[in-house]
Parts: C-alpha cells; sequence; structure tokens
C-alpha cells in the first residue's frame, strides 16, 4: 500500500476548481505542484492584461492562496477593492503584476509570492508567454479571448479550440508531470480552464509518457451552451481529446443529488445535474469511481472563500480523501 502523504502530487486546471481540491489535498500531502492554465483575460486580470502587459495572474493567485499557510495573507491576497481607483482588483493580483515588473520574469513573481504567502507544495504557470484562447463555432465565426469564449454559445459540441501565439511551455510544468506520482485534472469549465491547459503540445506529450495514474474529477452540472445534456462520460471523452490520447485511469464522479429546490435554481439558469451513464462507464477504458462528493450549499466562512460564483460545491475534504483511497488502491 503506497504512502500517499509522501506521493508527489500534479493538479492540473485553473480557477475555482482547482482552489478547492488543493485547499484539501494540502492537509494529505506536501508534495503538490499546481500547473495553472495561462488564458485568463476576464475582470482584474484582464484589465492587468492589457493596461500592463502582464501575465494573467488571476488563477495562480487562486490556486496561491489555497496552499497559502498564512491565514492573514489568504484574505489579504483575497481581497478585492470596492471603490477608487483599484476598484474591482483583487489586491493579489496588483501584486503579482508588480512582482512581474520589478524581476522581469512572471514565473519569478510566483516563486516570490509562494514564499511570501508560505504555500505548501508549488504553483507552476503552464507557459511563459502570453496567449489568447481560440474557438471556431460550427457558423464560422472565430471568439478569442478566455472571457469570449466562456460566454459563448457553441451550438453543438466538441468545437474547434486551439491556442495563439504558439505557447511556450514551462520547462518546471513538464518536469512536474514526469515525476508525478498521480496526476490529477481539477473540475472546472472544460473549455475555458481545462483544454487551455492540456491542449499545449508538450504538456499532452508528456501526459501521455508518464507512468503515473491521470484520475480527472468530474464536473457537478452541466454549463449552457456548451455541455449541454453532458454525461460523466462525454465530459472525460473530451478531457481526453484535448490531450490526444486515451490517458485516463481513473474517472471521480458525485453520486449525490442536491435538493430539488436547488436544482430547480440551476435549471433556470440553463444548468443541469451531470447524469450518470453507467453502461458506458463499465465498459469504460478507465476506471469509473462513483462517491457522494456534493458538500453542504456553500457559504463563504471568510473573505479568502469568496472566489466561487456556485452554491453547489464539491466537498473538497471528500474529494480528497477519496482521490487518497483511490491511489493507495482500496476502493
Amino acid at each position: 500500500m503506497s504512502d500517499f502523504s509522501n506521493a508527489r502530487i500534479v493538479v492540473i486546471g485553473g480557477g475555482t476548481g482547482s482552489f478547492t481540491l488543493l485547499k484539501s489535498l494540502k492537509k494529505h500531502t506536501e508534495h503538490i505542484t499546481a500547473l495553472v492554465n495561462m488564458v485568463d483575460d476576464g475582470g482584474s486580470t484582464g484589465v492587468l492584461r492589457d493596461e500592463l502587459g502582464v501575465l494573467p495572474p488571476g488563477d495562480v493567485r487562486q490556486c496561491l492562496v489555497a496552499l497559502s499557510e498564512t491565514p492573514l495573507l489568504r484574505d489579504l491576497f483575497s481581497y478585492r477593492f470596492e471603490e477608487g481607483t483599484f476598484a474591482g482588483h483583487a489586491f493579489g493580483n496588483l501584486f503579482m503584476a508588480g512582482l512581474e515588473k520589478v524581476t522581469g520574469s512572471f514565473h519569478e513573481a510566483v516563486e516570490e509570492a509562494s514564499r511570501v504567502l508560505n504555500i505548501t507544495g508549488a504553483v507552476e504557470p503552464t507557459v511563459l508567454n502570453e496567449l489568447r484562447l481560440c474557438v471556431k463555432l460550427p457558423s464560422g465565426k472565430t471568439v478569442r479571448g478566455q472571457n469570449a469564449v466562456d460566454t459563448s454559445n457553441f451550438e453543438s459540441s466538441k468545437p474547434d479550440i486551439w491556442l495563439e501565439p504558439m505557447p511556450m511551455v514551462n520547462p518546471a510544468a513538464v518536469k512536474a508531470i514526469d515525476v508525478a506520482d498521480l496526476i490529477i485534472i481539477a473540475p472546472g469549465n472544460l473549455y475555458s480552464s481545462l483544454a487551455p491547459a492540456l491542449m499545449i503540445a508538450e504538456l499532452a506529450e508528456a501526459l501521455q509518457h508518464t507512468k503515473a495514474p491521470k484520475l480527472y474529477v468530474c464536473n457537478l452540472v452541466t454549463k449552457p451552451g456548451q455541455t449541454d445534456g453532458f454525461m460523466v462520460s462525454d465530459f472525460a471523452s473530451e478531457i481526453e481529446r484535448f490531450v490526444g490520447s486515451k490517458l485516463l485511469d481513473y474517472v471521480l464522479y458525485n453520486t449525490r443529488e442536491p435538493g430539488h429546490d436547488l436544482l430547480k435554481k440551476y435549471a433556470s439558469q440553463g444548468e443541469y445535474w451531470v447524469q450518470v451513464d453507467e453502461s458506458i462507464l463499465e465498459k469504460a477504458h478507465y476506471r469509473a469511481v462513483g462517491v457522494e462528493l456534493v458538500g453542504d450549499i456553500f457559504k463563504p466562512s471568510s473573505k479568502a472563500d469568496l472566489l466561487p460564483r456556485t452554491l453547489i460545491r464539491h466537498d473538497s475534504d471528500t474529494v480528497a480523501r477519496a482521490i487518497e483511497e483511490i491511489y493507495r488502491g482500496s476502493v
């Protein structure tokens, strides 16, 4: 039986999905590396990116906050100004932008911020250059930019998706995959959060060649106009399409439905509970593991938790325990 506390774990994603998972995984092991997509161009991050020419700090900041062992600094980095010149900006985004200007390197800025925040593990950007996420719709229209992609109706599933210009992969991200004992693909928006990390050629190649088991934590609800009607196997299929290989060893999915009233609230926004297609999962090349992963209705306990925009959340402690059991081979 393998010792999970000594396992070298890589978590791939960005945003709320990675944040939720990382803050519980760090209770189980210190050997965590978060690989973060670098296409965010909305909100505070988008303004800093456009006006200062810095790489996007937002998703990296969230992962740093999740892994930080200093509560006050977690709150500070998540604090968002409500008025004045800096209205809408998170302090951590401004801090990261300033560090990049001072050091001349976003990668070095992340390392310095990691020390300031006293994080468990490491956070690595997937690339070292500015990228734009692009999607071609069936109509022939090309949508550019993560924020625009995130709010687009694809008109059908499985759109053409790519990055511009050519990604300059972060060598530290490739190395993390090469030496990992477990690769986790965090829950998150398939096209605007996970695809930009998984479709980078060097990272995809590393994922295809590593002998570490690859585990995907499936989303809880569908996204209107993009994953309508998706079941668990559909999400897993898209993950593998991004990488270009049937690489998944495990898919962890939820078996607990929230109450009717909450589901009705989501349905009014075009979001529906991800259904379990058991007959397909039983025949899949990966092992599908169902666990009651949904926690109570989300209630922020601190300013650092004001990141999500949803009420339905994975119970991060339950997810972390399930991942450990899968790794140990006892599920």
